[in-house]
């Protein structure tokens, strides 16, 4: 029998693969494409790992305040309208989600 589980505990531990850095998730292609929407043609190599700290701050800021909305309702579910008002909060209003 294989596997940890079974038997006397003799048998390999499973294989974990290391954690790797959740912000090399946002990949290079989906700067590349956020910055072709914004209308840039040219980016500098340098740009990527700046832009994933900077996403990463302002996405720790709107969780943050969705987050407290969630708290205040009593809920453990974050839905769309916290978040559009965690935005509005910080002056970036967001259309169409039913406000």
């Amino acid at each position: 029998m294989s596997g940890k589980g079974k038997g006397k505990g003799f048998g390999k531990a499973k294989h974990r693969s290391k954690e790797k850095d959740v912000l090399t998730g946002i990949t290079k292609p989906a700067i590349r494409r956020l910055t072709r929407r914004g209308g840039v043609k040219r980016i500098s190599s340098t740009i990527y790992p700046q832009t994933r700290e900077v996403l990463k701050a302002f996405l720790d800021v709107v969780i943050r305040d969705s987050l407290i909305y969630t708290d205040h309702a009593q809920r453990k579910t974050v839905t769309s309208q916290d978040v559009v008002y965690a935005l509005k909060r910080q002056g970036k209003t967001m259309y169409g989600f039913g406000i």
